[in-house]
């Protein structure tokens, strides 16, 4: 009889510890989702910032090719050839 309750006492430490430990992995895991929510914030945001960094990048690189530095002529013809050919789109559409 006393090696059956030295057996239950057993198994409820090993539950208790078991639940324990459940207790312990579900708050690490919500903790690491939360941070996963920021990261992704964070990622979503150096993103957005990069891209309007690439535009200003490319403006000030058309406005220094219009100003004469020889280094981005061709692209600087090609974005006035661009923007001339918005405007005839858009005069043929207004006098139709």
């Amino acid at each position: 009889m006393g090696d059956l309750f030295e057996i239950v006492d057993s198994l409820e430490n090993k539950v208790r510890k078991l639940l324990n430990e459940v207790d312990q992995l579900q708050k690490q895991n919500e903790t690491l989702r939360k941070e996963l929510i920021v990261l992704r914030e964070v990622g979503d945001s150096d993103k957005t910032a990069l891209l309007e960094w690439q535009r200003k990048y490319r403006s000030l690189k058309t406005a220094q090719a219009m100003l004469g530095s020889n280094d981005n002529t061709t692209e600087a013809k090609l974005k006035i050839n661009h923007l001339i050919r918005e405007l005839d789109s858009c005069i043929a559409q207004l006098s139709e």
